[in-house]
């Protein structure tokens, strides 16, 4: 087997296909690589103009090395083996948008410090427990929420399921890709 991609030859590849340099640049992806890039590092710390970036469809375990991306704004984590949220101080006061969907995730802390944060995607992770979903409510500048697909909504209709995390996320305004309607009831 091949021994995974580095954030340095990930960029490389980038770079040679875009014919940019990196270090300027605001839209980066890096999902899909062959081999799967494993591990996030201090390499990511130079793209300091960087205001998106996409690590989707690796091998990732952990958040890590964000320190000097002083401009993210969005940063895509879907589809990897990310097991705690986790290493996003450093970019707390900047990231408005967090793509988790299709991790591991069972506990949502790691999030309360994201001053700015709007939109998180986290559906298709293992959150079983309200009181963890509950930690979503610290998060005062949250509108934009898909959590469908945890365990959590394991036996409620959809119907029953909105109602719920709208009741526990009184200023979400659009869940699950759908726009939530003031005062929204469950239909019977």
């Amino acid at each position: 087997m091949s021994k995974a991609t580095t954030i340095k030859e990930a960029l490389k590849r980038w770079e040679d296909r875009e014919q940019e340099n990196s270090v300027n640049a605001k839209d980066i992806d890096l999902q899909f690589q062959w081999p799967p890039i494993e591990k996030m590092d201090a390499t990511l710390g130079t793209l300091v103009n960087c205001e998106r970036i996409s690590l989707s469809t690796n091998m990732i375990e952990k958040i890590f090395g964000l320190s000097g991306m002083k401009c993210l704004k969005v940063l895509s984590l879907s589809r990897n083996y990310i097991k705690q949220i986790s290493g996003l101080e450093a970019v707390a006061e900047t990231l408005q948008e967090l793509w988790l969907s299709y991790n591991l995730i069972e506990k949502i802390k790691g999030l309360t410090g994201l001053k700015c944060l709007k939109v998180l995607y986290i559906s298709n992770n293992l959150i079983k427990d309200w009181s963890e979903f509950n930690r979503l409510a610290e998060i005062e500048t949250l509108e934009d929420l898909v959590v469908v697909g945890n365990p959590l909504s394991e036996g409620l209709d959809e119907p029953t399921w909105r109602a719920e995390c709208i009741k526990r996320l009184p200023t979400i305004r659009k869940l699950d890709g759908e726009p939530v309607v003031l005062n929204e009831e469950p239909q019977l």
